[in-house]
């Protein structure tokens, strides 16, 4: 961290010069280095494979719990020991399913992690293609590029977030401009509807990004964009109905009983004394959030002439979505490490000390790790979700206080320079 740290001053200060060809061939080689280790962090991959191989064997990884399933294999019991919460059954959409089961085909861990880091390298490349489309500097995607946070999520504990923040980033390239005031053609709205389902079937967070990419496809296109969006849920969802609805259940689970590390859960339960309550009073103030800064965006949009948007458009809808991704990580109950992916990924593209800082210190978090592998106790109540948090908002607060002094100490000067012409007149 401290040397993506030096590599960011040295790139922004022009000391450096940081080549596309560069920044790839050293994200791939950090990668390589944590792809052969087995998962250390995290034992989601175990799931994955479960779910691929279960795919692989005719049957739908939503119809039964791993551990209902009968007989068992001496190998498929001894997956079946890594499989967490094995009572229930699957959380993962069904594009992820396809990931698994592909890996699953071709070996299984190490193919799963393989075929994330592939993809997770093509998202640097198309963190590269946009920061080129914009004439931005190349070296900005050393931030999402060189992350500790994206090799280690990815390449190391090989989580699937890594294949939906492709997607991701893919159906933002497609609504891209290639010139300020061109209308992007119909095909391309389509091809993005069809990438964010991809995203969205992958994991479900990025549902939260819709009205980001619904707006930005602009007037002419929002509906196309819908359209490429349903229609590749539909054909992606129809095989594993009617069980899927089954996954709803395991989400329902999780949403009223997971928490790790979230600081913000922890101190309104304390206050309220209520789980329910505390959660309720996060998703209350996550929405109203989220509707602001899209009413924000929208009232931006519709004030153009023309639904032909430009590049400065196209960023100001990346920073939304990069707001709406801080705000779930600050609020969420839950908050591991790797969900903060996404925020990872806008950084190049909506720079901001508060996601930066986040990004680094949501590591901490696995300092709970180190008493439940020796003691074998998990011990939630610790100062690390505090440190996270302070961490994400001290570094907010100190930005805004730094860009506030550098206004201040210009107004002067601007002020002087904006009343000559009227002390001539």
């Amino acid at each position: 961290m401290a040397l993506l740290s030096l590599s960011i001053y040295l790139a922004e200060k022009q000391y450096v010069v940081w080549s596309a060809r560069v920044i790839l061939i050293l994200a791939a080689l950090l990668r390589i280095l944590f792809l052969f280790r087995s998962p250390e962090l995290s034992d989601d991959i175990y799931r994955y494979l479960w779910d691929g191989l279960t795919i692989l064997s005719g049957d739908n990884p939503y119809a039964i719990a791993p551990a209902d399933s009968k007989p068992l294999s001496p190998e498929s019991l001894a997956l079946l020991n890594l499989v967490n919460h094995p009572q229930l059954i699957t959380i993962y959409p069904p594009a992820a399913q396809m990931l698994f089961a592909s890996g699953a085909f071709f070996g299984g861990v190490l193919e799963i992690k393989t075929l994330l880091v592939a993809l997770d390298i093509a998202s640097c490349a198309i963190i590269l293609r946009i920061l080129s489309s914009l004439r931005m500097p190349m070296s900005l995607a050393v931030i999402y590029a060189w992350s500790p946070l994206a090799v280690m999520e990815i390449a190391a504990s090989g989580h699937i977030d890594g294949a939906a923040v492709f997607f991701l980033l893919l159906a933002f390239m497609l609504l891209l401009p290639h010139n300020d005031g061109e209308r992007l053609p119909l095909s391309a709205t389509v091809s993005a509807g069809v990438a964010f389902s991809l995203a969205t079937l992958i994991k479900l967070f990025p549902i939260v990004f819709f009205p980001a990419l619904f707006l930005l496809a602009g007037k002419g296109g929002r509906w196309a964009f819908v359209l490429g969006a349903v229609s590749a849920s539909a054909i992606i969802a129809i095989p594993f109905l009617p069980a899927l609805s089954n996954m709803f259940v395991t989400l329902d689970t999780y949403a009223r009983n997971w928490e790790f590390a979230g600081f913000a859960y922890q101190s309104l339960n304390r206050i309220f004394s209520s789980g329910h309550t505390a959660r309720l009073a996060l998703a209350v103030s996550f929405i109203t959030i989220t509707i602001v800064l899209y009413a924000s965006l929208y009232r931006k949009m519709e004030n153009l002439e023309t639904d032909s948007f430009t590049s400065n458009t196209f960023l100001a809808t990346v920073k939304a979505a990069y707001c709406v991704a801080l705000a779930f990580l600050l609020l969420t109950p839950t908050l591991h490490p790797w969900y903060a992916l996404y925020l990872a990924a806008f950084l190049p593209l909506a720079p901001g000390v508060g996601g930066l800082v986040l990004t680094w210190a949501v590591f901490l978090s696995y300092r709970i790790l180190i008493p439940f592998t020796i003691l074998g106790v998990w011990e939630e109540k610790d100062p690390m979700p505090a440190m996270i948090w302070m961490g994400a908002m001290g570094a907010l607060s100190v930005s805004w206080l730094v860009k506030k002094t550098d206004r201040t100490s210009l107004q002067p000067r601007i002020d002087e320079h904006t009343d000559m012409p009227k002390r001539r007149q």
